[in-house]
């Protein structure tokens, strides 16, 4: 294993933050190349834990010779946002300088690659895969980040750029294992989606505001769009986002058993020696991104839950009701579609037009940003 040091920009006098890499394995001439970062929602921490446990076998199958590829490793991938505790409360999912969700934001470079890859491109697509990662990244080493977080962004996205396979591990608040994946990539995702035992698996092609394993994935499918019929351009990185269950289930039995899925996961795509184990049942098939109903509250009050999550649901079917403490009114919060309640929220008092629970349902009906602040 290697481990590089990432030294992030001074955010004010006196203040240094660090960026940690392990490298597993190598590349080679034919070898592929998988990321995986943990908890860059750094309030997540289940993710951070199931890399501690990757971290572990991965150095015991590099000391086997069992590693065919490169594994990069980031085990901790928001020092910025894990240092923002405000009297004892976890705020590491937005930038507190800017406000902005840690997870949005990336460099979107599919406009800025079409005209210098135009006069590059030719019929070979593993030339073609070469000089768009390679471009790819001359085009963020150029970016000048003007914040610490920006200059954040920038390495996550440089160590990511040139793999295979990206995952970006997260959790929700209360929830079942579920990933959001690029549309052009669930036939991918669904055997990772069998060896985690996710239980729903969301796709769409653009999401809204740039999230990170979007913008290492998106590119490859709108360059093949833009140069149909002229280059060959392969889908060269899978990435997808897995969401780790709820924030408090940080337990070693969880954290082993996913640890383990996600090496089975590797192994099947060739970056582990050996066979894999035989595919687990699905738990789901894919469904849109643009079909997940977003459960608001109408109005403030008590939040009992009449579902869990994971469970299957109708539509006019209740999930919840709402109890205003002051007025005694009852409002039950109904399903509008017909599917599985993936995550709701952990608090039980609820703000008028809070977002309390999330359905996948299988009929795209949404369109413009669709994921949550």
């Amino acid at each position: 294993m290697r481990t590089v040091l990432h030294a992030l920009p001074d955010f004010s006098a006196g203040t240094t933050r660090t960026l940690r890499s392990l490298h597993f394995g190598s590349r080679g001439a034919a070898g592929k190349k998988a990321y995986l970062q943990a908890s860059l929602h750094a309030d997540e921490v289940p993710a951070m834990l199931v890399a501690q446990h990757l971290r572990r076998q991965l150095e015991a199958l590099e000391a086997a010779g069992q590693l065919r590829g490169e594994i990069v490793l980031v085990p901790m991938a928001n020092p910025i946002g894990l240092a923002q505790d405000l009297q004892g409360a976890s705020l590491g999912r937005f930038d507190l300088s800017t406000g902005l969700n840690f997870n949005r934001h990336y460099k979107s470079l599919t406009a800025a690659l079409i005209p210098l890859l135009e006069p590059r491109l030719s019929p070979d697509v593993a030339s073609n895969t070469a000089l768009i990662r390679g471009t790819a990244m001359q085009l963020l080493q150029a970016w000048q980040p003007a914040t610490e977080t920006e200059a954040l962004k920038q390495r996550l996205q440089c160590l990511a750029m040139d793999a295979d396979i990206v995952l970006d591990l997260h959790c929700d608040n209360q929830a079942v294992l579920h990933l959001y994946t690029g549309t052009p990539l669930a036939a991918q995702a669904a055997p990772l989606a069998r060896y985690l035992g996710a239980q729903a698996l969301l796709t769409c092609t653009a999401s809204g505001d740039d999230p990170f394993d979007e913008t290492v994935a998106r590119i490859w499918w709108e360059l093949g769009a833009h140069f149909a019929g002229r280059f060959p351009i392969a889908q060269a990185c899978f990435a997808a986002t897995v969401e780790l269950r709820g924030e408090v289930e940080v337990e070693h039995g969880l954290a082993t058993r996913d640890a383990g899925a996600l090496i089975e996961w590797l192994r099947y795509e060739g970056l582990v020696d050996g066979r894999a184990a035989p595919l687990p049942a699905a738990l789901c098939e894919a469904t849109p991104l643009e079909g997940v109903e977003p459960i608001t509250a109408p109005h403030s009050g008590l939040l009992v839950f009449l579902k869990a999550p994971g469970d299957a649901v109708q539509v006019g079917e209740p999930i919840a009701e709402l109890l205003d403490p002051l007025t005694d009114q009852t409002t039950p919060l109904l399903a509008g579609v017909t599917g599985t309640l993936f995550a709701r929220v952990a608090r039980r008092y609820a703000s008028r037009g809070m977002r309390v629970a999330k359905i996948a349902g299988q009929q795209a009906y949404r369109s413009g940003k669709l994921l949550s602040l």
